[in-house]
């Protein structure tokens, strides 16, 4: 059961990870949102380090739904650039 579980936590993580780059490299967006899903990522490792100083209840309260954000924000961009593209709207 732990190789499992450690299985969906690496995933997620590399899914998150993929996602938020993918929003980075995107050149047509403003800076603060090409970079928001990845500071969102950095905030939330932050937030998962603290567990390493025995401070777990903030780090399980802010951690995951961080990176959650993350996926989120980083997913509503890329199906917005698809849609502009296949709308025929120059991305720059």
């Amino acid at each position: 059961m732990p190789i499992a579980i450690a299985a969906v936590g690496i995933t997620v993580f590399c899914l998150t990870l993929w996602c938020s780059l993918t929003v980075a490299r995107m050149r047509h967006l403003p800076a603060w949102r090409g970079y928001l899903p990845l500071s969102l990522v950095l905030i939330a490792l932050g937030a998962g380090l603290l567990r390493a100083f025995g401070v777990t209840r903030i780090a399980d309260a802010i951690a995951f739904p961080l990176v959650l954000a993350a996926i989120a924000v980083s997913l509503c961009e890329i199906h917005a650039r698809r849609r502009r593209n296949r709308a025929g709207i120059p991305t720059g």
